[in-house]
Protein backbone atom coordinates (compact mmCIF):
# COMPACT_ATOMS: atom_id res chain seq x y z
CA UNK A 1 0.00 0.00 0.00
CA UNK A 2 1.42 2.89 -0.75
CA UNK A 3 1.40 6.46 0.71
CA UNK A 4 -1.60 8.16 -1.26
CA UNK A 5 -3.58 4.61 -0.64
CA UNK A 6 -2.90 4.44 2.86
CA UNK A 7 -4.14 8.35 3.70
CA UNK A 8 -7.34 7.20 1.52
CA UNK A 9 -8.21 4.61 3.90
CA UNK A 10 -7.48 6.94 6.76
CA UNK A 11 -10.16 9.45 5.73
CA UNK A 12 -12.63 6.79 4.78
CA UNK A 13 -11.58 5.47 8.48
CA UNK A 14 -12.31 8.62 10.04
CA UNK A 15 -15.74 9.13 7.76
CA UNK A 16 -16.96 5.66 9.36
CA UNK A 17 -16.34 6.46 12.89
CA UNK A 18 -18.65 10.22 11.81
CA UNK A 19 -21.15 7.85 10.24
CA UNK A 20 -20.98 5.76 13.61
CA UNK A 21 -22.02 8.66 16.38
CA UNK A 22 -24.13 9.95 13.51
CA UNK A 23 -26.26 6.73 13.13
CA UNK A 24 -25.56 6.60 17.22
CA UNK A 25 -27.08 9.90 18.00
CA UNK A 26 -30.16 9.75 15.23
CA UNK A 27 -31.33 5.85 15.96
CA UNK A 28 -30.20 5.23 12.58
CA UNK A 29 -30.45 1.26 12.51
CA UNK A 30 -29.50 1.39 8.79
CA UNK A 31 -27.32 3.68 8.80
CA UNK A 32 -25.34 1.66 11.78
CA UNK A 33 -26.09 -1.32 10.15
CA UNK A 34 -23.91 -0.27 7.18
CA UNK A 35 -20.24 0.54 9.34
CA UNK A 36 -20.73 -2.44 11.08
CA UNK A 37 -18.84 -5.15 9.88
CA UNK A 38 -20.80 -8.36 9.52
CA UNK A 39 -18.67 -10.08 12.26
CA UNK A 40 -18.48 -7.00 14.14
CA UNK A 41 -18.01 -7.24 18.03
CA UNK A 42 -19.09 -4.56 20.41
CA UNK A 43 -17.94 -4.52 23.65
CA UNK A 44 -19.43 -1.86 26.24
CA UNK A 45 -18.59 -3.66 29.10
CA UNK A 46 -17.48 -0.97 32.12
CA UNK A 47 -18.56 1.67 29.66
CA UNK A 48 -21.68 3.11 31.92
CA UNK A 49 -19.87 2.55 35.29
CA UNK A 50 -17.83 5.63 36.98
CA UNK A 51 -14.14 5.22 37.30
CA UNK A 52 -14.19 7.54 40.12
CA UNK A 53 -17.48 6.31 42.03
CA UNK A 54 -18.01 2.67 40.51
CA UNK A 55 -21.51 3.73 40.07
CA UNK A 56 -23.40 2.27 37.29
CA UNK A 57 -26.62 3.59 36.06
CA UNK A 58 -27.32 1.13 33.42
CA UNK A 59 -26.67 -2.10 35.97
CA UNK A 60 -25.79 -5.50 33.81
CA UNK A 61 -26.96 -4.16 30.11
CA UNK A 62 -23.48 -3.30 29.92
CA UNK A 63 -21.76 -6.87 30.88
CA UNK A 64 -21.95 -9.03 27.40
CA UNK A 65 -20.16 -8.28 24.37
CA UNK A 66 -22.23 -8.32 21.21
CA UNK A 67 -21.45 -10.08 17.87
CA UNK A 68 -22.79 -9.91 14.80
CA UNK A 69 -23.92 -6.85 12.26
CA UNK A 70 -27.74 -7.08 12.22
CA UNK A 71 -28.14 -7.77 16.40
CA UNK A 72 -24.95 -5.30 17.19
CA UNK A 73 -26.91 -2.64 14.76
CA UNK A 74 -30.37 -3.40 16.33
CA UNK A 75 -28.87 -3.56 19.76
CA UNK A 76 -27.29 -0.21 19.69
CA UNK A 77 -30.22 1.71 18.40
CA UNK A 78 -32.63 0.31 21.09
CA UNK A 79 -30.43 0.69 23.90
CA UNK A 80 -30.59 4.41 22.83
CA UNK A 81 -34.17 5.14 22.39
CA UNK A 82 -35.52 7.59 24.24
CA UNK A 83 -31.75 9.11 24.99
CA UNK A 84 -30.90 12.36 23.65
CA UNK A 85 -27.33 11.97 22.88
CA UNK A 86 -24.28 14.06 21.36
CA UNK A 87 -21.10 12.21 20.77
CA UNK A 88 -17.84 13.74 19.79
CA UNK A 89 -14.14 12.69 18.75
CA UNK A 90 -11.14 14.08 18.36
CA UNK A 91 -8.04 13.55 16.72
CA UNK A 92 -7.63 9.73 16.24
CA UNK A 93 -4.55 7.30 16.04
CA UNK A 94 -5.31 5.27 12.97
CA UNK A 95 -3.20 2.78 12.03
CA UNK A 96 -3.16 0.89 8.57
CA UNK A 97 -2.18 -2.96 8.87
CA UNK A 98 -2.35 -3.86 5.56
CA UNK A 99 -4.67 -3.58 2.82
CA UNK A 100 -8.16 -5.20 4.80
CA UNK A 101 -7.40 -4.04 8.03
CA UNK A 102 -6.58 -1.12 10.54
CA UNK A 103 -6.33 -0.33 13.80
CA UNK A 104 -7.26 3.31 15.76
CA UNK A 105 -7.99 5.16 19.42
CA UNK A 106 -10.47 7.88 19.63
CA UNK A 107 -10.37 10.29 22.12
CA UNK A 108 -13.98 10.66 22.93
CA UNK A 109 -16.79 12.29 24.63
CA UNK A 110 -20.81 12.08 24.99
CA UNK A 111 -23.68 13.32 26.77
CA UNK A 112 -27.01 11.84 26.92
CA UNK A 113 -30.20 13.30 28.30
CA UNK A 114 -32.29 10.82 29.89
CA UNK A 115 -35.81 10.65 29.94
CA UNK A 116 -38.25 11.43 33.00
CA UNK A 117 -38.39 8.01 34.28
CA UNK A 118 -35.01 7.59 34.71
CA UNK A 119 -32.98 8.11 38.05
CA UNK A 120 -30.34 10.33 36.45
CA UNK A 121 -31.02 13.60 34.23
CA UNK A 122 -27.54 13.44 32.17
CA UNK A 123 -24.41 11.39 31.58
CA UNK A 124 -21.55 13.64 30.60
CA UNK A 125 -18.56 11.05 29.83
CA UNK A 126 -15.06 10.69 28.66
CA UNK A 127 -13.15 8.18 27.64
CA UNK A 128 -11.27 6.22 24.13
CA UNK A 129 -12.87 3.85 21.50
CA UNK A 130 -10.36 1.07 20.74
CA UNK A 131 -11.42 -0.01 17.18
CA UNK A 132 -10.53 -2.04 14.80
CA UNK A 133 -11.41 -2.12 10.65
CA UNK A 134 -12.03 -4.32 8.04
CA UNK A 135 -12.27 -3.68 4.24
CA UNK A 136 -15.00 -5.64 2.88
CA UNK A 137 -17.71 -5.13 0.58
CA UNK A 138 -15.88 -2.81 -0.93
CA UNK A 139 -15.58 -0.13 2.01
CA UNK A 140 -14.12 0.07 5.71
CA UNK A 141 -16.12 -1.21 8.20
CA UNK A 142 -16.19 -1.61 11.93
CA UNK A 143 -14.70 -4.81 13.12
CA UNK A 144 -14.65 -4.36 17.03
CA UNK A 145 -14.92 -1.74 19.14
CA UNK A 146 -14.29 -1.62 22.87
CA UNK A 147 -14.91 1.58 24.50
CA UNK A 148 -13.06 2.86 28.36
CA UNK A 149 -14.01 5.35 30.24
CA UNK A 150 -11.86 8.16 31.93
CA UNK A 151 -14.24 9.96 33.30
CA UNK A 152 -18.22 10.11 33.88
CA UNK A 153 -20.15 12.97 35.40
CA UNK A 154 -24.17 11.87 36.67
CA UNK A 155 -26.51 14.87 36.82
CA UNK A 156 -29.50 13.68 39.32
CA UNK A 157 -33.01 14.05 38.49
Amino acid sequence: MDALQRLLAIEEIKTVKARYFRALDQKDEALMREVFADDVELDYRGATTGPATGYNFAGDATDVVHRGGDHSARLVVAAMAGIVSVHHASTPEIEILDEKNARAIWPMADRLTFGENSPIREMIGYGYYHETYVHERGKWRIRTLRLTRLRLDFLPR
